[in-house]
């Protein structure tokens, strides 16, 4: 799979990740915008309609995530199965422009729910842009809603230091109506009428209201 996006549309999505980060550091303003520590991390992202894949019939879904400090690793997690992903996502600055000495290589089953990805964004607030595939439509409940989980692994003196951050949802994918009516068919027991609790309601305060006219 490849992750095909122009550098305007990378750019604002970038800047967009970043004024996130500085809103959740407004809430801390005594720490600095970018973490020290790598198991304190603050990241964030956001699903959208990824690019046809030659050769696939299923949904192409890409993800955009940042941190506020470098990883080495992080793996996506999906609530519904996951038919392939992207192995060599995308790292580029805030400027939209692709970071050349910083990649990543990802790994994992499928059909399965979860993929893992390691290489290296040496800067906070690296754009990390990939796909993942499904075989539902992107809209359809329940949506595809995966969770990020973040890692970075440091040497010195021969001594590895591993740390972890997250998980953080990436929320549902951007497009999509709030509410999709095959999911509202399906709370009403797959009739396509009113819950039976609710007419049962109704039908209670239209008793209701005849006796208080016949009392009238």
């Amino acid at each position: 799979m490849h992750a095909s996006q122009s550098a305007r549309s990378r750019a604002a999505w970038s800047l967009l990740a970043l004024l996130g980060l500085i809103v959740l550091q407004l809430a801390n303003p005594a720490r600095s915008l970018a973490d020290s520590n790598p198991n304190n991390y603050k990241c964030l992202g956001h699903l959208s309609k990824g690019a046809p894949e030659d050769g696939s019939s299923d949904q192409q879904v890409q993800y955009v995530i940042a941190c506020n400090g470098p990883i080495t690793g992080y793996q996506l997690q999906s609530q519904i199965p996951l038919s392939g992903f992207d192995s060599a996502p995308l790292v580029t600055n805030l400027l939209g422009k692709p970071i050349t000495t910083d990649s990543f290589s990802c790994n994992g089953d499928f059909p399965g729910h979860a993929f893992n990805c390691v290489g290296n964004a040496a800067k906070p607030f690296e754009t990390i842009t990939g796909q993942f595939s499904i075989e539902q439509s992107l809209c359809v409940e329940p949506r595809v809603d995966p969770q990020l989980t973040v890692t970075f692994a440091s040497s010195a003196k021969n001594i590895v230091t591993q740390a972890i951050s997250g998980p953080f949802d990436l929320g549902r994918p951007h497009g999509c109506r709030a509410w999709d009516k095959r999911h509202r068919k399906a709370h009403s027991h797959g009739t396509g009428k009113t819950h039976p609790h609710s007419t049962k309601k109704t039908k209670q305060v239209k008793k209701a209201k005849s006796h208080a006219k016949a009392r009238k």
